[in-house]
Order: C-alpha cells, then sequence, then structure tokens
C-alpha cells in the first residue's frame, strides 16, 4: 500500500523502501533543442545508457526525463531507496554537470551550489503522485545482491561437477525455486 513518506514534511510517496518524485519544469522559450541535446547527452553517459546498470545515485529504482506540451514542459520522475532527504544529499554530493546541462533550460533554475539549492530548487517543481506501485520489494542493493546469488547459482546448475552436492535434500527448495521459470 502506497503512503506519504512518513518522518519528513518532505512531498511523495512510498511504497515499502521506495520513494517517488516526480517534478514538473516550464522549459526557458527557445531552449527546446538544447534541452533534448543534453537530454540525450546524459541518455549516452556511463551509467544511463541503456543496459547500463551503474546509475551515479546507486538508491535509484528508475528515472527517466520527458518533454512534454510540444516541448514546452519537463517532467523528471524517479524512485530511489531510502527517505527524500537521504535522496537530495547523494544527489547533491554527486558531479551534478549533466543535471545542470539539463536543468539550465529551465525556469526557475539559478545554479546548484549547495545541499540548500538543490532542495529548494526540486521542492519547487515536486508534485507528490496521486498513485505509485512497485511490481517488486526490496532495496536496489538487495535486488542487486539477489541477481548476483542467481548468477553464482546459475553457475553452479551449469558445473557437472555439482550433481552430488545439489543433491542434498537442504537444496531442494533452492532447486525447486531455479526450475520455476
Amino acid at each position: 500500500m502506497a503512503t506519504p513518506s512518513a518522518g519528513t514534511p518532505r512531498p511523495g510517496v512510498q511504497v515499502g523502501s521506495a520513494s517517488e518524485f516526480s517534478l514538473f519544469f516550464r522549459v526557458r522559450p527557445g531552449h527546446e533543442d538544447d534541452l533534448r541535446d543534453a537530454v540525450q547527452v546524459l541518455q549516452d553517459s556511463p551509467g544511463y545508457r541503456p543496459g547500463d546498470y551503474n546509475l551515479p545515485i546507486a538508491t535509484i529504482h528508475e528515472a527517466r526525463f520527458v518533454l512534454f506540451d510540444g516541448g514546452t514542459r519537463l517532467l523528471f520522475a524517479t524512485s530511489f531507496d531510502g527517505p527524500w532527504d537521504s535522496y537530495m544529499e547523494d544527489f547533491a554530493s554527486k558531479p551534478l554537470q549533466l543535471f545542470d546541462s539539463i536543468f539550465r533550460h529551465v525556469e526557475g533554475y539559478e545554479g546548484l551550489p549547495d545541499l540548500t539549492a538543490v532542495k529548494d530548487f526540486i521542492l519547487s517543481a515536486q508534485v507528490t503522485a496521486g498513485a505509485y506501485a512497485r511490481n517488486y520489494p526490496g532495496t536496489v542493493k538487495e535486488i542487486r545482491k539477489a541477481l548476483r546469488v542467481n548468477e553464482a547459482f546459475q553457475q553452479v546448475l551449469d558445473d557437472p561437477g555439482a550433481g552430488d552436492a545439489l543433491r542434498h535434500p537442504a537444496l531442494k527448495p533452492l532447486l525447486n525455486e531455479a526450475a520455476d521459470a
């Protein structure tokens, strides 16, 4: 069940360990093409390219920029693990050049010189979702670990010498789960 983030006056809906985050901006007139180019540069950067799974902010589940209303509006939406303030601290501690190159094309942006400026800018554009749902539990860290464990287990299953060990009754639940596609 989705609930407003507890323990903080910040907007956003939280489901399990994750919180949603939606920002809406007006694009500065005449900046539409430059904004599209800046978003493409971000998309082509390490960690953001399709198939890269090493976002600089390791608590992000997903993130997207959407130009709409004929390029006059910009949506930035994401979900992340933990509370809003922790996400802001993590965001502000990362190199912000790519985000600066995007946000400089929206109204109200005056740079992100410090954590207070980051928080004020984000709060000025943030709208709490009316609904937010997830199809899986767990933090990004837990999901990445589960994927590593699965990959290691698949290697064991593929090893012809693992037969005797895999017949041990204690492994039956794990083998049953591995057989369920």
